[in-house]
This record gives structure tokens, C-alpha cells and sequence, in this order.
């Protein structure tokens, strides 16, 4: 499995990741991130949402919605891992004064203040011995072109009978 192939498979929406935590929302809400799950005192500082106009190296406009969680992965006395009710009370608190698209693209920004922040996408959240845990997978860089170029036989494969042929999309 490459690397784009890995991104696609653990990609979740925000509305996908509460969705998931409403099951069981007094568990502690844990992220994993290089290895280690975040710290007891960890919070979210900021959610951001934002709507992308691109052009990519191939020169195919592209658009999206984007949310970003900011994470601040630090220790606190006497804290232990946040809730999935109160992350959810958070988000449920910000799209009062944001307009959050639940099918926008979630991508988690992590930091403990002194390291550079680290872009992360989020796997489903996972509830195992009483806790939520969500795994988040570094966010590669990746060449659109190539990625599109890469899924056109998965594409072709399952769509069509045979390859493409000439100018055709599918199979002739």
C-alpha cells in the first residue's frame, strides 16, 4: 500500500468522526499520533473551516472544504483525556459562529507548542477498553495528476469491460 493509498483509507469527515462518538460520549476521547496518544491535558484551541480554490500541477482546478482541528498536546495536573461528549460540545459550540460542513475534508493539527505542527487525517474512532481512540496518519504531500492517473485502472477495471480505448473513457 502507498502512501496516497494509506491517506484515502483512514480519511474521515468531522461529521463521520461525531457520528462515531455519539455512541458512547462519557468515554475519554483519545488521539494517537506518532506512535503515542496525546497527552491527558491535551484541548482543541482552534477549528477552522475554509473552502479552497487550487490549481494543481497538472493544471486541473480543484476545490474543496476543509476543517482543521488544532490540538495542543500538553499535560495537566490532574486531567485525564477529554470526553467525546465535551469534543462534540466543542465543535456543536464553534459551528454556532462558523459554518462547518460535516462532509468537508478533517485534518488535525498537532503540536506541544515547542515542535513544529504536524498535519494529521483521523481514522474512525475505535472504542476499546473503555476509551475512544482515534488514530491520526501524517498528512503526505501527493501529485493529483499522478494520483488520478493511478486510480484510472482501478477505475477502468471496475467499471468497463476492458481498457480504455482512443479518446474513450471506457470501454469501446
Amino acid at each position: 500500500m502507498n502512501a496516497i493509498d494509506k491517506a484515502v483509507s483512514s480519511d474521515i469527515t468531522l461529521g463521520q468522526l461525531l457520528d462515531g462518538l455519539a455512541a458512547v460520549p462519557e468515554a475519554p476521547l483519545v488521539f494517537v499520533h506518532d506512535g503515542h496518544p496525546v497527552k491527558t491535558g491535551y484541548h482543541v484551541t482552534e477549528v477552522k473551516a475554509g473552502a479552497f480554490s487550487a490549481l494543481d500541477c497538472g493544471a486541473s482546478p480543484e476545490a474543496w472544504s476543509e476543517m482543521f482541528v488544532q490540538l495542543w498536546d500538553v499535560d495537566e495536573d490532574g486531567r485525564s483525556h477529554m470526553p467525546a461528549g465535551k469534543f462534540s460540545a466543542i465543535i456543536r459550540k464553534v459551528s454556532d459562529h462558523v459554518r462547518l460542513d460535516p462532509a468537508a475534508k478533517l485534518t488535525f493539527e498537532v503540536s506541544d507548542g515547542s515542535r513544529p505542527m504536524g498535519l494529521y487525517c483521523a481514522s474512525s474512532p475505535r472504542l476499546a477498553d473503555g476509551r475512544f481512540e482515534v488514530a491520526l496518519a501524517a498528512r503526505p504531500s501527493s501529485c493529483k495528476p499522478r494520483d488520478r492517473w493511478l486510480m484510472e485502472p482501478a477505475t477502468a477495471a471496475s467499471s468497463c469491460c476492458a481498457p480504455a480505448t482512443g479518446s474513450s473513457k471506457c470501454c469501446a
